[in-house]
């Protein structure tokens, strides 16, 4: 081989979406990789993903802003405990055009098929312009998908609603010109997002119908020790004061105890999941009563709201503003199922017609982990057909038959926490798998098969012990009541930062470039040898081992 041993293969990484895994990993591959060129397309018009895509009105994190931020880029100035969407997408605005992201980012470029090329070991590419129309092709060592899981909202099945004559609005997909001042508005869906639409839109509108398909659990505050500690208030939206926003911003060492000790209160919430353990038995009566207490001017609505199920087997919502919301007289919570959509309002199936300016649907997204483009593995597989009844994966990142195919928050891949550790550490791990192609002549990487089989066998002896198996709804579940759990990692927080913080290399196949397993070995040099720069770097003292001596300190 015509190189030196410590020579990387030059690689092309394409990376689909701009959102935070896309940025997270352009930073890191670009930090840590030499001779790698990076090509992020992202559809939209800005980066940020969800922070840039959803802008309905309350719209914000219901995880503390101070563990939903990069661990090498910690933010001090978050005016919030609970920061918005638009102070996030500025966070990560800021984040990007520090370490220049900008320069592998082509925005309005939406990836429309990909295809793995057997004999050039490439990714074949199809990009749409999205100003333009105009599609033209790419090719990639790599492909890398950063789209994350709730990136393709749906407009609900319900008969009759594009015949709607109102405003008729998607969360995530707002139109900010919409004035809802003094109109009577149908809200449907209590996730997350119609949780934090009811309370925001509430004020100027004249009533809200809020339509709720099933009953949730509105948790008490995430983080509320710390809440409580800091002297922070739900009505001005728990707001940092001057004084206390200073003090971070002159202590770092205090600054970080207090993400500290956000970090360990965030992952206590595992323990809840666990079935029949104090913790998980205990927060039954607890969140009964932090929702009847809020509930307390309509206690009936108690009855409609609070769920059979466990506790966090759909996803926690803190909600702050809700439940007082729905205590409103200016909000009608109907549990009846909707019939029809007509042109100026809603029928339920008891046949009760009621008539709104707007409707509003907080209805969700695509959650099945289908990729939204003809993705085709070996043999011309189809990733759809593949993942179709179970999207199989080893360690939530790679499966077999797609080779070079990395996705970030991808099936068994998110936390029930903060889910930013886990964004890292899966870039970690796959720009370790990059660098490791580059280090050893690899051309083609592969999950075995046997290794995608044992990780989905672990994970579902996991949730079986789980509240997540049990009978409720849930976007955990793809949308089903009782299906398997394809959206969250088989374990807690640390677990996972464990479990991906070092590749088990015997887990894939590999192929080589020229078929020679030894073309790592080079030409028998190094390269400072060859450019005339070695200065026997093993004689310094960060690479020098000097063992410690019985009763030394």
């Amino acid at each position: 081989m015509e190189h030196p041993i410590d020579h990387s293969r030059p690689l092309r990484v394409v990376i689909i979406g701009a959102g935070i895994s896309g940025l997270v990993s352009s930073i890191r591959l670009t930090q840590r990789l030499p001779n790698v060129t990076i090509q992020i397309y992202e559809k939209n018009a800005d980066i940020g993903g969800t922070w840039y895509e959803n802008r309905y009105p309350g719209c914000a994190c219901d995880i503390p802003a101070h563990v939903y931020q990069a661990t090498f880029e910690p933010n001090h100035n978050w005016s919030e405990f609970y920061a918005s969407a638009k102070e996030i997408h500025q966070y990560w605005k800021a984040v990007a055009a520090k370490y220049e992201c900008e320069h592998h980012i082509k925005l309005c470029h939406e990836v429309v098929g990909a295809t793995w090329d057997e004999s050039r070991a490439k990714w074949e590419v199809k990009v749409r312009n999205t100003e333009s129309d105009e599609i033209f092709s790419d090719s990639g060592d790599i492909l890398l998908s950063c789209t994350g899981p709730l990136n393709a909202w749906m407009w609900p099945d319900i008969p009759g609603i594009h015949e709607f004559k109102g405003k008729l609005l998607h969360s995530a997909s707002w139109d900010e010109s919409f004035d809802w001042e003094n109109k009577s508005i149908a809200i449907i869906g209590n996730g997350s997002s119609g949780i934090q639409l009811v309370p925001a839109m509430l004020p100027r509108s004249a009533r809200i119908d809020h339509y709720i398909r099933g009953k949730t659990w509105i948790a008490p505050p995430l983080g509320s020790e710390t809440i409580a500690k800091l002297g922070l208030n739900e009505k001005n939206k728990f707001s940092f004061s001057e004084e206390q926003l200073a003090h971070f911003q002159t202590n770092p060492e205090a600054y970080r105890a207090f993400r500290k000790d956000i970090e360990r209160e965030i992952l206590g919430i595992q323990a809840v999941t666990v079935l029949n353990t104090p913790a998980q038995q205990a927060s039954i009566p607890k969140f009964t009563k932090h929702m009847q207490e809020r509930l307390a001017a309509k206690p009936e609505l108690a009855s409609s709201m609070i769920p059979g199920f466990a506790p966090a087997c759909r996803r926690l919502t803190p909600g702050p503003g809700y439940l007082e919301a729905l205590v409103s007289p200016k909000v009608n919570v109907i549990s009846e199922a909707i019939g029809s959509i007509t042109e100026n309002g809603i029928i339920t199936k008891d046949g009760v017609h009621r008539e709104v300016d707007a409707i509003v649907c907080a209805t969700g997204f695509n959650t099945t982990f289908q990729p939204r483009f003809p993705l085709l593995g070996r043999n011309g597989m189809p990733l759809s057909e593949k993942w179709k009844k179970n999207p199989n994966t080893y360690l939530s990142m790679m499966t077999d038959q797609f080779p070079n195919y990395f996705v970030t928050l991808g099936p068994n891949g998110t936390l029930v926490g903060s889910l930013l550790l886990l964004i890292e550490k899966q870039v970690d791990y796959i720009t370790a798998c990059i660098a490791k192609m580059q280090r050893e002549n690899i051309r083609v990487m592969t999950p075995r098969k046997s290794a995608v089989e044992a990780f989905t066998k672990f994970a579902d002896k996991y949730f079986e012990t789980t509240v997540f198996r049990t009978k409720c709804r849930s976007w955990y579940k793809g949308g089903s009541e009782d299906g398997r759990v394809v959206a969250l990692w088989p374990g807690s927080a640390p677990h996972a930062l464990k479990a991906l913080s070092q590749p088990q290399w015997e887990d894939f196949e590999y192929e080589y470039s020229d078929g020679n397993e030894t073309g790592w070995l080079g030409d028998g040099w190094t390269q400072a040898e060859r450019t005339g720069d070695f200065h026997a770097w093993y004689l310094d003292d960060e690479h020098v081992d000097v063992p410690r001596l019985k009763g030394s300190v």
